[in-house]
């Protein structure tokens, strides 16, 4: 989560979320395994931020065969 810049005291709410904001464009993955550390409510925004990512052939999903970095790491790609 990042601050608002405009804020000038250190009490100021978090008011991006940066990985959903990747996610949003198609420049990352929602890593689905850590999705119960998420509260309900982030969760449902990460899944759905993604599928709607996909649906529109955004980012990473533009390729017809993306590989996910934890298979890519294995190196199942």
């Amino acid at each position: 989560m990042v601050a608002d810049t405009n804020c000038r005291t250190s009490h100021c709410p978090k008011t991006l979320d940066a990985g959903l904001a990747q996610i949003t464009v198609g420049l990352a993955w929602w890593y689905q395994k850590y999705a119960k550390e998420q509260s309900p409510e982030d969760a449902g925004r990460y899944e759905f931020a993604e599928h709607e990512a996909k649906a529109k052939h955004a980012g990473l999903w533009s390729d017809p065969h993306p590989v996910p970095p934890w298979d890519w790491r294995k190196g199942e790609h």
